[in-house]
């Protein structure tokens, strides 16, 4: 685990100083837990930050990675659930206003007993302003739990600032 981790951040180090140009994003999201988890769960606030450089017209790629933690619901004993993502980011602009985008990568698991998985992120965004947009996506960590494979998955909407 701690090699993927190692090799993740250097990836995205790596990516992140191929162009200058580039535009930074941080984000702030909240969320209601779908599928597997959906009982257990009340809440998930994310925090999110990419770094983006423009490879074609209307096309940017590069680095996503943030912070996303879901609240168990009092009626569970357990702890909260912690993801930390390292992922490939792709976004395409519609037009002027929207933008759709993917992030693919792997979600590293924080809290006790969680081991992360393959993590995927569509998402829909609207521009408000110039460093301004409105974020929905849905989130999903595919967890190997022995026999069967589980999501953790989260449709959230937020805000993205371009900085």
């Amino acid at each position: 685990m701690k090699k993927l981790f190692l090799c993740a951040a250097i990836a995205v180090l790596g990516l992140t100083s191929v162009n200058a140009q580039g535009s930074p994003n941080v984000g702030l999201s909240l969320g209601l837990i779908t599928g597997d988890f959906s009982d257990g769960y009340s809440l998930n606030i994310t925090l999110d930050a990419s770094y983006l450089w423009e490879v074609a017209d209307k096309i940017e790629a590069g680095a996503a990675t943030g912070y996303s933690h879901s609240i168990l619901d009092s009626d569970f004993s357990g702890d909260d659930t912690q993801f930390v993502p390292l992922a490939a980011a792709g976004r395409f602009n519609v037009s002027d206003e929207f933008v759709v985008g993917l992030d693919l990568g792997y979600a590293i698991g924080i809290n006790e007993g969680n081991d992360g998985g393959f993590y995927y992120a569509p998402r829909v965004q609207y521009s408000v302003s110039e460093s301004l947009d409105v974020v929905a996506a849905y989130r999903g960590v595919s967890i190997d739990a022995g026999p069967v494979t589980v999501g953790f998955n989260t449709i959230t909407l937020g805000v993205e600032l371009a900085l």
